[in-house]
């Protein structure tokens, strides 16, 4: 498989998981059940239903499993890193599910550079919101990456 249909692919897997993640949000859907309708509806597929790509399912999978079984940990991170006085549960559900699957794979994904975790969800965030959420993101992820993958970084 060549690196652009693998980076194509877990674009696509991270649009889903962010799709997924809102609709477990504000619908209160069980995991399982948000996994199997987007797998089988939604992923890899524009707002018309037209297939966009082929999207990578298993990282799609580990994303939101992942989200949802470390949620308690992720969501302290965010807040710590929000400005004064906002705290996650006052933004929009797109940009908590943003925000969460970014501070996943900071997390838990060291497979994955930082730069292209940034990089993705600040465009995720573009490609939602028209203000400065995608400021937001930045701001929040680039400060948990100091935090979480002060390694990587350089000094």
């Amino acid at each position: 498989m060549s690196k652009l249909v693998t980076h194509k692919g877990r674009s696509l897997a991270r649009l889903g998981a962010v799709q997924a993640l809102y609709q477990m949000d504000i619908a209160g859907s069980e995991l399982s059940r948000a996994l199997a309708e987007f797998s089988a509806m939604y992923l890899g597929k524009g707002p018309d239903g037209e297939q966009i790509g082929e999207p990578d399912e298993m990282f799609f999978r580990e994303l939101v499993s992942g989200v949802v079984d470390h949620q308690s940990d992720i969501d302290p991170h965010v807040n710590d890193h929000l400005a004064a006085g906002w705290r996650l549960a006052r933004l929009d559900a797109t940009l908590r599910a943003i925000l969460r699957s970014g501070t996943y794979e900071l997390g838990w994904c060291p497979d994955v550079p930082v730069k292209v975790v940034l990089d993705e969800y600040i465009e995720l965030a573009h490609d939602f919101f028209d203000g400065d959420e995608g400021k937001v993101v930045n701001g929040v992820l680039d400060a948990l990456a100091k935090k979480l993958r002060k390694a990587e970084l350089p000094a």
